[in-house]
This record gives C-alpha cells, structure tokens and sequence, in this order.
C-alpha cells in the first residue's frame, strides 16, 4: 500500500476530486493548509500599505491505495491540478506498512 499526498491550489480540489471518483477512489482526507516552495510568497496592498503574503493557502489531500491503483491515481491528480503556472503543488507517496478499519478489524488492502 502507499499514501499519496497532493499539495494542490484550492480552486482545484473539486477537479481533483472528480478525477479521482471517475477512478472508483472513494476515500480521501482533505485539509487546508499554507506553505510556499519556489514561489516564496507575494507582496499586496491593504489600504496602502505594503506587505508580504510568506504562506499561500493550499488543499492537502490524503489517499491511501493499492499499489496497483498508485500510478493512475498519481496521473489523475496532476491532470486535474494543474494549471501550469508556479505554484501547483507537489505529490508525495509514502509506503504504508499497514492500515486497519476499526469497525471490522480488515487489515491490509481490504481495510482501504
């Protein structure tokens, strides 16, 4: 199994989302967070004052899979993601050792 981490921009999380449900993937953990990469931020003005933006919002998404479903699901999201400015975000896989449904004990890829 692996865990699949999108960094992505907000306004794309329903794309994402539909791209991922045309899959059969129907479970995903969805937070908003802010960072920055190359980027490094940017400047506005409020009310005439200059100042700088350092942490833009963003969508992280969670998935754990199958291995066999990892490089479609991989593909789907950066479809879906990308715009193809600075700033779309990035995607992690992790290996997961384990995972386990609490209400019926299923371990492994049956418990995902």
């Amino acid at each position: 199994m692996k865990k699949i981490e999108a960094i992505i921009k907000p306004f794309k999380i329903e794309e994402v989302k539909a791209a991922l449900s045309e899959m059969g993937i129907e479970g995903m953990t969805v937070t908003e967070v802010k960072g920055f990469g190359r980027q490094k931020g940017h400047t506005e003005i409020y009310r005439g004052s200059e100042y700088t933006v350092d942490f833009l919002p963003k969508i992280k998404v969670e998935i754990v899979l199958a291995d066999s479903a990892v490089e479609a699901a991989i593909s789907a999201i950066v479809e879906a993601a990308k715009t193809g400015k600075i700033g779309d975000g990035k995607v992690f896989v992790l290996p997961v050792e384990n995972a386990i449904r609490i209400r019926t004990n299923e371990t492994g890829d049956q418990a995902v």
